[in-house]
C-alpha cells in the first residue's frame, strides 16, 4: 500500500512501540511517523516490513531506512528465488532467462552453487554493475510449495496444479489465492507420454491398457499385441512432479506395480531407449530417443502427443507448466521478466526448449480431414446427416484456433490451460489482434444422454466461455470484432465415450476464425 495509507495505519498505533529483533526502523521525512521491524523484502521501490502490527508494504520514496537491514539503495539488485521442478529451472528457465538478458542488452553469468542450486546474474553490459540475481533451489513442485510457505522462495515452478491444502495454508499466509489467475501463469505446455525402446513393434496403446501396465494387471508384452516378453516397468518417483501428475491423470489412487524408479528425467528416457522389453511414463520434452506411444481408445480413435494435439487439448494426457505467483510486489527487473515469459519472442524460445508454446496457431480446414472423417465415422445413433452438414456449413469457411476450452471432471470451471486460455485470448482481443474478425465459439459435448440436449449443452458452454472472455478485457473495443456461438453437441467426438478422460476430452469449446 501507498506510504500514505501506512502512515495512516501508524497514527492509530503506539508510535515508539517496542518490539524483539527489529533489524530496520522506516521513519516519515517529517520525522512525525515511525515504523520498526524485521525487513521481508525490498524491491527497489518498496520496503516489505514485518512488524508487531503485522506485514505491511511501505513506499520507499516516502520514508528513510535505518538499522542493520537496510539495503544498499544505490546498488541495489533485484532478487527472486524459484523453487521447485527441476525439469522447469535446468532447461526451460534458463532458456527464458538468457533470452530476456540478450533482448534487454544484459550480460548473463551463472554461478555454481551446487547439483540442487543455479544462480543467474544479470549485469549492464557496460558498466558492469549486477542489474538481478534469479536463484533456483532444484527439488520438486512438493518442495517449492513448501519453500514459498516458508518465505524461502518468491515463486514456485511445478508441473502440477496447486493442491487444495498448499491453497489453503497459502491464503492463511497472507500469500494470496494460488488459484486465481493472477498468481499462477501458465509458462508452458507439456504432456505425458508412454515410451519404449524405438524397436519395440508396438505403436500405440490405450489408456486403459496404460493403467494395467502401470499396476501390474498387464504384465507381458504379448496382451499388448506384442512378444512374448515380460514388461521392464520404469516410472518416476511418486514423490516428483511428473509421478505426482502421473498419479493424478493415470491412476488415481491405485498402487503402481513394481518398477525402477528414477529420479532423474533424463535418465529414465535413456533407459527405456536401450530397452527393447521395457517401457515407461515421462514428459514428452524430455522423452529423449525412446518412442513415444500413441493413446488408442476401443471405437478406433488414435491420438498422438504433437504439438498441435498439445496446445488443443486433444491429447488427453497434456500437462501445462506452471509458476505460483504470491499476492507480492516483485523487483521491477522481475516483473519485466515474466511479462517478457508471455510475448510472442519468448514463446519461440519456449519451443526450442522442448516445449510447447501458447502461441495461438490457426488451423486451415483442409489440415483437418481426419477429425471431419471421426465426425461421420463416429457419430452416435442420433446425430443426423442434417447436423453434421449444419457443423460443416457453419465451420468451413473458418479455421480453428489452437485456443481450445475444456473444463474440470465434474465441473463447468474450466481447467489451469483453459484458464490462462481466457486471459490470453481477453489480451488479444484488447490489442486489436482480431479486429474485423469473426470468431466462433463452437460447443461440443460427450455422447452422453440424448442428442438434442447435449447441443443445448454445448451451446451453454460455449455461452459461458464467450462471456469469461469478454469479462476478462478491460479496455477491448468489442464493436470492432464479432463474437459468436454455436452449438454441435456430440457432432464431432475427439475420443471414445467409453471412459471418463474420452467423455472430459469431448466437452469442449473450440474457437474458429475468420
Amino acid at each position: 500500500m501507498k506510504f500514505l495509507c501506512v502512515a495512516f495505519l501508524a497514527a492509530l498505533m503506539t508510535v515508539g512501540a517496542e518490539a524483539v529483533a527489529q533489524d530496520v526502523t522506516l521513519t516519515s521525512r517529517d520525522g512525525d511517523v515511525e515504523i520498526s521491524g524485521n525487513l521481508l523484502g525490498y524491491d527497489g521501490e518498496f520496503y516489505r516490513v514485518d512488524t508487531i502490527y503485522g506485514e505491511l508494504t511501505v513506499d520507499g520514496s516516502g520514508v528513510l531506512c535505518d538499522g542493520p537491514g537496510c539495503p544498499n539503495l544505490e546498488d541495489f539488485v533485484a532478487e527472486a528465488r524459484f523453487s521447485g521442478a527441476p525439469t522447469v529451472g535446468r532447461v526451460l528457465m534458463p532458456a527464458l532467462i538468457e533470452a530476456f538478458a540478450l533482448r534487454n542488452g544484459m550480460e548473463l553469468r551463472r554461478d555454481a552453487a551446487g547439483d540442487d542450486r543455479l544462480i543467474y546474474v544479470l549485469s549492464d553490459r557496460e558498466t558492469g554493475q549486477t542489474r538481478g540475481r534469479f536463484i533456483f533451489r532444484l527439488t520438486n513442485s512438493d518442495e517449492g510449495f513448501a519453500d514459498l510457505l516458508a518465505n524461502e522462495a518468491d515463486i514456485v515452478m511445478s508441473i502440477r496444479e496447486v493442491r487444495e491444502d498448499e491453497m489453503r495454508r497459502a491464503q492463511d499466509a497472507g500469500l494470496g489465492d494460488l488459484s486465481d489467475g493472477r498468481r499462477s501463469l501458465v509458462l508452458a505446455l507439456d504432456a505425458l507420454v508412454p515410451i519404449v525402446a524405438a524397436d519395440n513393434p508396438v505403436v500405440g496403446i490405450s489408456i486403459r491398457n496404460l493403467v494395467k501396465v502401470l499396476t501390474g494387471k498387464i504384465d507381458n508384452w504379448s496382451g499388448l499385441g506384442g512378444v512374448d516378453a515380460p514388461i521392464d516397468l520404469h516410472l518416476h518417483d511418486p514423490q516428483s512432479g511428473l509421478g505426482q501428475v502421473m498419479q493424478k491423470h493415470l491412476l488415481r489412487g491405485e498402487d503402481t506395480a513394481q518398477a525402477e524408479l528414477h529420479a532423474d528425467p533424463a535418465e529414465l528416457g535413456r533407459s527405456v531407449a536401450k530397452n527393447p522389453f521395457a517401457i515407461g511414463v515421462t514428459s514428452r520434452s524430455i522423452s529423449g530417443l525412446a518412442r513415444a506411444l500413441a493413446l488408442e481408445g476401443a471405437c478406433g480413435f488414435s491420438v498422438r502427443a504433437t504439438r498441435w494435439s498439445i496446445k488443443t487439448e486433444d491429447y488427453p494426457l497434456t500437462a501445462p507448466v506452471f509458476l505460483y505467483l504470491p499476492a507480492r510486489r516483485f523487483p521491477k527487473l522481475v516483473r519485466e521478466f515474466l511479462a517478457f515469459s508471455r510475448n510472442r519472442s519468448a514463446q519461440l524460445v519456449i519451443r526450442r526448449a522442448g516445449y510447447v508454446d501458447q502461441q495461438p496457431e490457426e488451423i486451415a480446414i483442409s489440415a483437418q480431414g481426419e477429425r471431419f472423417a471421426n465426425a461421420i465415422l463416429r457419430a452416435g445413433d442420433e446425430v443426423t446427416l442434417k447436423d453434421l452438414k449444419t457443423m460443416v456449413q457453419t465451420l468451413a469457411p473458418l479455421q480453428r484456433l489452437t485456443t481450445t476450452f475444456r473444463f474440470e471432471p465434474g465441473s463447468a470451471r474450466p481447467d489451469a490451460q483453459s484458464r490462462a486460455n481466457i486471459g490470453r485470448l481477453a489480451r488479444a482481443l484488447e490489442t486489436g489482434e482480431y479486429d474485423e474478425r469473426r470468431l466462433v465459439f463452437a460447443g461440443f459435448s460427450d455422447g452422453e444422454g440424448p442428442a438434442q440436449a447435449n447441443r443445448r449443452i454445448a451451446r451453454r458452454r460455449a455461452d459461458t466461455v464467450r462471456k469469461a472472455v469478454i469479462d476478462a478485457t478491460e479496455t477491448a473495443d468489442l464493436s470492432r470484432v464479432d463474437l459468436e456461438t454455436a452449438g454441435f453437441g456430440e457432432a464431432m467426438p475427439m475420443a471414445c465415450d467409453d471412459s471418463d478422460w474420452g467423455r472430459s476430452a469431448n466437452r469442449r469449446v473450440e474457437i474458429w476464425v475468420r
